[in-house]
Protein backbone atom coordinates (compact mmCIF):
# COMPACT_ATOMS: atom_id res chain seq x y z
CA UNK A 1 0.00 0.00 0.00
CA UNK A 2 2.77 2.41 0.96
CA UNK A 3 4.63 1.76 -2.32
CA UNK A 4 1.46 2.51 -4.31
CA UNK A 5 1.02 5.81 -2.49
CA UNK A 6 4.66 6.60 -3.15
CA UNK A 7 4.29 5.92 -6.88
CA UNK A 8 1.14 8.04 -7.01
CA UNK A 9 2.95 10.87 -5.24
CA UNK A 10 5.87 10.64 -7.67
CA UNK A 11 3.45 10.63 -10.62
CA UNK A 12 1.61 13.68 -9.29
CA UNK A 13 4.85 15.56 -8.69
CA UNK A 14 6.06 14.63 -12.15
CA UNK A 15 2.85 15.88 -13.74
CA UNK A 16 3.09 19.09 -11.74
CA UNK A 17 6.69 19.59 -12.89
CA UNK A 18 5.52 19.22 -16.48
CA UNK A 19 2.13 20.95 -16.42
CA UNK A 20 2.63 23.69 -13.81
CA UNK A 21 1.21 26.82 -15.53
CA UNK A 22 4.21 29.12 -15.10
CA UNK A 23 7.26 27.15 -14.03
CA UNK A 24 6.53 23.74 -15.50
CA UNK A 25 8.52 22.12 -18.28
CA UNK A 26 5.65 22.49 -20.75
CA UNK A 27 5.29 26.20 -19.95
CA UNK A 28 9.03 26.71 -20.34
CA UNK A 29 9.02 24.83 -23.64
CA UNK A 30 6.21 27.02 -24.92
CA UNK A 31 8.05 30.14 -23.79
CA UNK A 32 11.23 29.06 -25.55
CA UNK A 33 9.25 28.18 -28.66
CA UNK A 34 7.59 31.62 -28.73
CA UNK A 35 10.98 33.29 -28.22
CA UNK A 36 12.52 31.27 -31.06
CA UNK A 37 9.59 32.10 -33.34
CA UNK A 38 9.87 35.81 -32.52
CA UNK A 39 13.64 35.75 -33.10
CA UNK A 40 13.11 34.07 -36.49
CA UNK A 41 10.53 36.70 -37.51
CA UNK A 42 12.73 39.58 -36.38
CA UNK A 43 15.78 38.20 -38.17
CA UNK A 44 13.72 37.96 -41.35
CA UNK A 45 12.47 41.53 -40.95
CA UNK A 46 16.07 42.72 -40.57
CA UNK A 47 17.06 40.97 -43.81
CA UNK A 48 14.18 42.56 -45.76
CA UNK A 49 14.95 45.96 -44.19
CA UNK A 50 18.66 45.70 -44.96
CA UNK A 51 17.98 44.94 -48.62
CA UNK A 52 15.48 47.79 -48.87
CA UNK A 53 17.99 50.20 -47.30
CA UNK A 54 20.48 49.15 -49.98
CA UNK A 55 17.91 49.87 -52.66
CA UNK A 56 17.04 46.31 -53.68
CA UNK A 57 14.12 44.12 -52.56
CA UNK A 58 14.76 40.89 -50.71
CA UNK A 59 13.69 37.51 -52.07
CA UNK A 60 12.87 34.10 -50.65
CA UNK A 61 16.35 33.00 -51.71
CA UNK A 62 17.90 35.87 -49.75
CA UNK A 63 16.05 34.81 -46.61
CA UNK A 64 17.05 31.18 -47.11
CA UNK A 65 20.71 32.11 -47.64
CA UNK A 66 21.13 34.69 -44.87
CA UNK A 67 19.08 32.83 -42.26
CA UNK A 68 20.40 29.39 -43.28
CA UNK A 69 16.98 27.96 -44.06
CA UNK A 70 15.78 25.44 -46.59
CA UNK A 71 13.43 26.56 -49.38
CA UNK A 72 10.33 25.15 -47.73
CA UNK A 73 11.22 26.76 -44.38
CA UNK A 74 11.83 30.08 -46.14
CA UNK A 75 8.43 29.86 -47.86
CA UNK A 76 6.69 29.10 -44.57
CA UNK A 77 8.45 32.03 -42.92
CA UNK A 78 7.31 34.40 -45.68
CA UNK A 79 3.76 33.09 -45.26
CA UNK A 80 3.95 33.82 -41.56
CA UNK A 81 5.25 37.34 -42.19
CA UNK A 82 2.45 37.97 -44.67
CA UNK A 83 -0.12 36.53 -42.28
CA UNK A 84 0.90 39.07 -39.62
CA UNK A 85 0.83 41.93 -42.11
CA UNK A 86 4.59 42.55 -41.91
CA UNK A 87 5.62 42.03 -45.56
CA UNK A 88 3.97 42.22 -48.95
CA UNK A 89 4.93 41.60 -52.56
CA UNK A 90 6.04 38.59 -54.55
CA UNK A 91 8.48 36.02 -53.20
CA UNK A 92 11.23 37.51 -55.39
CA UNK A 93 10.49 41.13 -54.38
CA UNK A 94 9.50 41.40 -50.72
CA UNK A 95 8.72 44.77 -49.11
CA UNK A 96 8.00 45.73 -45.52
CA UNK A 97 4.61 47.09 -44.61
CA UNK A 98 4.51 50.16 -42.32
CA UNK A 99 4.12 47.83 -39.32
CA UNK A 100 6.96 45.61 -40.56
CA UNK A 101 9.16 48.69 -41.04
CA UNK A 102 8.42 49.89 -37.50
CA UNK A 103 9.25 46.49 -36.02
CA UNK A 104 12.41 46.05 -38.09
CA UNK A 105 13.73 49.50 -37.10
CA UNK A 106 13.09 48.75 -33.44
CA UNK A 107 15.23 45.59 -33.68
CA UNK A 108 17.99 47.42 -35.58
CA UNK A 109 17.89 50.22 -32.99
CA UNK A 110 18.19 47.73 -30.10
CA UNK A 111 21.04 45.88 -31.82
CA UNK A 112 23.14 48.96 -32.57
CA UNK A 113 22.63 50.61 -29.19
CA UNK A 114 23.58 47.39 -27.42
CA UNK A 115 26.69 47.12 -29.62
CA UNK A 116 27.57 50.66 -28.58
CA UNK A 117 27.16 49.73 -24.92
CA UNK A 118 29.29 46.59 -25.27
CA UNK A 119 32.10 48.38 -27.12
CA UNK A 120 32.10 51.50 -24.94
CA UNK A 121 30.92 50.86 -21.40
CA UNK A 122 31.52 47.09 -21.23
CA UNK A 123 34.75 47.33 -23.29
CA UNK A 124 34.05 44.07 -25.06
CA UNK A 125 36.42 43.34 -27.99
CA UNK A 126 34.90 44.63 -31.22
CA UNK A 127 35.08 41.18 -32.78
CA UNK A 128 32.50 39.96 -30.25
CA UNK A 129 29.99 42.79 -30.02
CA UNK A 130 27.93 41.84 -33.10
CA UNK A 131 27.32 38.27 -31.97
CA UNK A 132 26.45 39.31 -28.41
CA UNK A 133 24.13 42.09 -29.62
CA UNK A 134 22.34 39.68 -31.96
CA UNK A 135 21.17 37.68 -28.94
CA UNK A 136 20.25 40.71 -26.84
CA UNK A 137 18.31 42.58 -29.53
CA UNK A 138 15.42 40.12 -29.31
CA UNK A 139 14.91 40.52 -25.55
CA UNK A 140 15.09 44.30 -25.07
CA UNK A 141 11.75 46.10 -24.79
CA UNK A 142 11.24 49.50 -26.49
CA UNK A 143 11.30 51.17 -23.06
CA UNK A 144 14.60 49.47 -22.18
CA UNK A 145 16.07 50.58 -25.51
CA UNK A 146 15.00 54.18 -24.86
CA UNK A 147 16.62 54.06 -21.41
CA UNK A 148 19.80 52.62 -22.91
CA UNK A 149 19.95 55.44 -25.46
CA UNK A 150 19.72 58.01 -22.65
CA UNK A 151 22.39 56.18 -20.63
CA UNK A 152 24.75 56.20 -23.62
CA UNK A 153 24.23 59.90 -24.31
CA UNK A 154 22.20 59.61 -27.52
CA UNK A 155 24.92 58.21 -29.82
CA UNK A 156 24.25 58.48 -33.55
CA UNK A 157 26.26 55.47 -34.75
CA UNK A 158 27.35 52.04 -33.57
CA UNK A 159 30.99 50.85 -33.27
CA UNK A 160 31.03 49.89 -36.97
CA UNK A 161 29.79 53.29 -38.11
CA UNK A 162 26.22 52.21 -38.87
CA UNK A 163 23.70 54.94 -38.03
CA UNK A 164 21.37 54.21 -35.10
CA UNK A 165 17.67 54.75 -35.86
CA UNK A 166 16.25 57.45 -33.58
CA UNK A 167 13.17 56.88 -31.48
CA UNK A 168 11.04 58.51 -34.20
CA UNK A 169 11.90 55.58 -36.45
CA UNK A 170 13.56 57.05 -39.54
CA UNK A 171 16.95 55.69 -40.58
CA UNK A 172 18.92 58.31 -42.53
CA UNK A 173 21.28 57.27 -45.26
CA UNK A 174 25.00 57.86 -44.92
CA UNK A 175 26.86 58.52 -48.14
CA UNK A 176 30.11 56.53 -48.12
CA UNK A 177 32.53 55.15 -50.68
CA UNK A 178 34.37 51.80 -50.45
CA UNK A 179 38.11 52.22 -49.95
CA UNK A 180 38.84 50.40 -53.22
CA UNK A 181 37.00 53.19 -55.08
CA UNK A 182 38.49 56.11 -53.14
CA UNK A 183 40.86 58.32 -55.17
CA UNK A 184 44.59 58.24 -54.51
CA UNK A 185 46.13 60.97 -52.33
CA UNK A 186 42.77 62.39 -51.21
CA UNK A 187 42.12 62.34 -47.43
CA UNK A 188 38.98 60.57 -46.27
CA UNK A 189 37.51 59.73 -42.89
CA UNK A 190 36.48 56.16 -42.06
CA UNK A 191 32.72 56.17 -41.39
CA UNK A 192 31.89 52.46 -41.64
CA UNK A 193 33.64 49.12 -41.16
CA UNK A 194 31.70 46.10 -42.41
CA UNK A 195 31.82 43.33 -39.79
CA UNK A 196 31.04 40.50 -42.21
CA UNK A 197 32.87 38.29 -42.92
CA UNK A 198 34.46 38.19 -39.45
CA UNK A 199 37.91 37.23 -40.75
CA UNK A 200 38.10 40.39 -42.89
CA UNK A 201 36.84 42.54 -40.01
CA UNK A 202 39.45 41.04 -37.67
CA UNK A 203 42.20 41.92 -40.15
CA UNK A 204 40.96 45.51 -40.44
CA UNK A 205 41.01 45.89 -36.65
CA UNK A 206 44.43 44.24 -36.41
CA UNK A 207 45.79 46.87 -38.79
CA UNK A 208 44.62 49.60 -36.41
CA UNK A 209 41.92 51.09 -38.66
CA UNK A 210 38.95 52.51 -36.77
CA UNK A 211 35.89 54.70 -37.13
CA UNK A 212 36.77 58.40 -37.26
CA UNK A 213 40.33 57.94 -38.53
CA UNK A 214 41.44 60.10 -41.44
CA UNK A 215 43.47 58.15 -43.98
CA UNK A 216 44.95 58.72 -47.42
CA UNK A 217 45.25 56.16 -50.24
CA UNK A 218 48.89 55.87 -51.31
CA UNK A 219 48.59 53.19 -53.97
CA UNK A 220 46.00 50.92 -55.58
CA UNK A 221 46.84 47.80 -57.57
CA UNK A 222 45.03 44.58 -58.42
CA UNK A 223 46.68 42.91 -55.44
CA UNK A 224 46.61 45.55 -52.71
CA UNK A 225 45.42 48.93 -51.47
CA UNK A 226 48.04 50.87 -49.49
CA UNK A 227 46.85 53.63 -47.14
CA UNK A 228 48.40 55.85 -44.50
CA UNK A 229 46.88 57.29 -41.33
CA UNK A 230 49.72 59.80 -40.97
CA UNK A 231 51.77 57.55 -38.70
CA UNK A 232 52.05 54.21 -40.45
CA UNK A 233 51.28 52.52 -43.75
CA UNK A 234 48.66 49.78 -43.98
CA UNK A 235 48.24 47.34 -46.88
CA UNK A 236 45.00 45.50 -47.50
CA UNK A 237 43.81 43.04 -50.10
CA UNK A 238 41.11 44.60 -52.31
CA UNK A 239 38.49 42.17 -50.95
CA UNK A 240 39.23 43.40 -47.41
CA UNK A 241 39.55 47.07 -48.41
CA UNK A 242 36.04 46.90 -49.87
CA UNK A 243 34.74 46.58 -46.28
CA UNK A 244 36.18 49.98 -45.31
CA UNK A 245 33.98 52.96 -46.26
CA UNK A 246 35.05 56.60 -46.37
CA UNK A 247 33.48 60.04 -46.53
CA UNK A 248 35.22 63.34 -47.35
CA UNK A 249 37.41 64.41 -44.44
CA UNK A 250 36.53 67.46 -42.43
CA UNK A 251 39.27 69.59 -40.91
CA UNK A 252 40.61 67.82 -37.85
CA UNK A 253 41.53 69.70 -34.67
CA UNK A 254 45.15 68.56 -35.15
CA UNK A 255 45.26 70.50 -38.42
CA UNK A 256 44.65 73.80 -36.61
CA UNK A 257 47.72 75.89 -35.69
CA UNK A 258 49.12 75.07 -32.26
CA UNK A 259 46.68 72.22 -31.52
CA UNK A 260 48.19 69.01 -30.10
CA UNK A 261 47.01 65.94 -28.23
CA UNK A 262 46.82 66.47 -24.47
CA UNK A 263 49.22 63.56 -23.96
CA UNK A 264 51.96 65.59 -25.71
CA UNK A 265 51.40 68.80 -23.77
CA UNK A 266 54.21 69.77 -21.33
CA UNK A 267 53.84 69.71 -17.55
CA UNK A 268 52.82 72.86 -15.63
CA UNK A 269 51.74 74.76 -18.77
CA UNK A 270 48.17 75.93 -19.18
CA UNK A 271 46.11 74.48 -22.02
CA UNK A 272 42.66 75.08 -23.42
CA UNK A 273 40.48 72.23 -24.62
CA UNK A 274 39.65 72.43 -28.32
CA UNK A 275 37.74 69.17 -28.81
CA UNK A 276 37.35 65.57 -27.69
CA UNK A 277 38.00 63.17 -30.54
CA UNK A 278 34.91 61.43 -31.93
CA UNK A 279 36.61 58.07 -31.37
CA UNK A 280 36.41 58.51 -27.59
CA UNK A 281 32.92 57.28 -26.77
CA UNK A 282 30.84 55.60 -24.10
CA UNK A 283 31.21 56.08 -20.36
CA UNK A 284 34.63 57.76 -20.55
CA UNK A 285 33.42 60.48 -22.93
CA UNK A 286 30.34 61.17 -20.82
CA UNK A 287 32.44 61.27 -17.65
CA UNK A 288 34.89 63.74 -19.17
CA UNK A 289 32.07 65.99 -20.30
CA UNK A 290 30.46 65.79 -16.85
CA UNK A 291 33.77 66.90 -15.32
CA UNK A 292 33.79 69.98 -17.55
CA UNK A 293 36.20 68.88 -20.28
CA UNK A 294 34.35 70.87 -22.91
CA UNK A 295 35.74 73.24 -25.56
CA UNK A 296 37.18 76.31 -23.83
CA UNK A 297 37.95 74.62 -20.51
CA UNK A 298 41.44 75.35 -19.19
CA UNK A 299 43.62 72.76 -17.50
CA UNK A 300 47.19 72.15 -16.34
CA UNK A 301 49.18 68.88 -16.49
CA UNK A 302 50.64 68.61 -12.99
CA UNK A 303 52.22 65.25 -12.21
CA UNK A 304 53.02 61.78 -13.51
CA UNK A 305 53.60 58.51 -11.75
CA UNK A 306 57.07 57.01 -11.96
CA UNK A 307 56.11 55.11 -15.13
CA UNK A 308 54.65 58.22 -16.78
CA UNK A 309 51.13 56.81 -17.12
CA UNK A 310 48.55 57.77 -15.96
CA UNK A 311 49.13 61.51 -15.70
CA UNK A 312 47.34 63.97 -13.42
CA UNK A 313 45.67 67.12 -14.77
CA UNK A 314 44.16 69.94 -12.72
CA UNK A 315 40.73 70.70 -14.16
CA UNK A 316 38.37 73.13 -12.43
CA UNK A 317 40.24 72.76 -9.15
CA UNK A 318 40.38 68.97 -9.11
CA UNK A 319 43.16 66.56 -10.03
CA UNK A 320 42.00 64.02 -12.58
CA UNK A 321 44.15 61.08 -13.69
CA UNK A 322 43.94 60.18 -17.39
CA UNK A 323 45.60 57.30 -19.18
CA UNK A 324 47.73 58.13 -22.20
CA UNK A 325 45.24 56.48 -24.56
CA UNK A 326 42.54 58.85 -23.27
CA UNK A 327 44.72 61.97 -23.37
CA UNK A 328 45.69 61.06 -26.94
CA UNK A 329 42.11 61.82 -27.95
CA UNK A 330 41.73 65.19 -26.25
CA UNK A 331 42.90 68.11 -28.41
CA UNK A 332 44.24 71.26 -26.72
CA UNK A 333 46.08 74.46 -27.54
CA UNK A 334 48.45 76.44 -25.27
CA UNK A 335 47.23 79.49 -23.38
CA UNK A 336 50.08 81.94 -23.74
CA UNK A 337 53.72 80.99 -24.36
CA UNK A 338 54.66 77.51 -23.18
CA UNK A 339 57.29 77.72 -20.46
CA UNK A 340 56.46 81.32 -19.71
CA UNK A 341 54.39 80.64 -16.58
CA UNK A 342 55.47 80.25 -13.04
CA UNK A 343 55.84 76.51 -13.37
CA UNK A 344 54.05 75.98 -10.07
CA UNK A 345 51.57 73.17 -9.91
CA UNK A 346 48.04 74.51 -10.22
CA UNK A 347 49.14 77.96 -11.53
CA UNK A 348 46.90 77.93 -14.60
CA UNK A 349 46.36 81.62 -14.89
CA UNK A 350 42.59 81.19 -14.45
CA UNK A 351 40.14 81.32 -11.57
CA UNK A 352 39.44 77.61 -11.72
CA UNK A 353 42.92 76.67 -10.52
CA UNK A 354 43.39 79.27 -7.79
CA UNK A 355 42.84 78.71 -4.09
CA UNK A 356 41.98 75.02 -4.25
CA UNK A 357 43.06 72.41 -1.77
CA UNK A 358 45.62 69.78 -2.78
CA UNK A 359 43.76 66.56 -3.61
CA UNK A 360 45.25 63.16 -4.15
CA UNK A 361 45.75 62.12 -7.74
CA UNK A 362 43.48 59.19 -6.93
CA UNK A 363 40.51 61.47 -6.19
CA UNK A 364 39.13 60.88 -9.70
CA UNK A 365 40.61 58.42 -12.13
CA UNK A 366 38.92 57.41 -15.38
Amino acid sequence: MSSTVLWIAVLVLGLLAILWPRGGLLARWRTLRRAARRERLEDALKVVHSHAHEGRPASAEDLASELRLGRSASSRLIGELRGQGLVEGRADALHLTPEGERWALQVVRAHRLWERYLAGDARLPLERVHREAHHKEHTLTPAEVDDLEIQLGYPDHDPHGDLIPPRSGELPRREATPLVEWPVNVPGVIVHLEDEPPIAYAQILAEGLDIGQTIRVLEKTQDRVAVSNGEREVRLAPAVARNVHLSPARELPAAQPGVVALSRFPDHAEAEVVAIDDRLQGYTRRRLLDLGLTPGTRLVPEMRNFLGDPRAYRIRGTLIALRREQADQIWVRPVGPIGGGSGKPGDAGSGNAIGVKKESVNDIQL
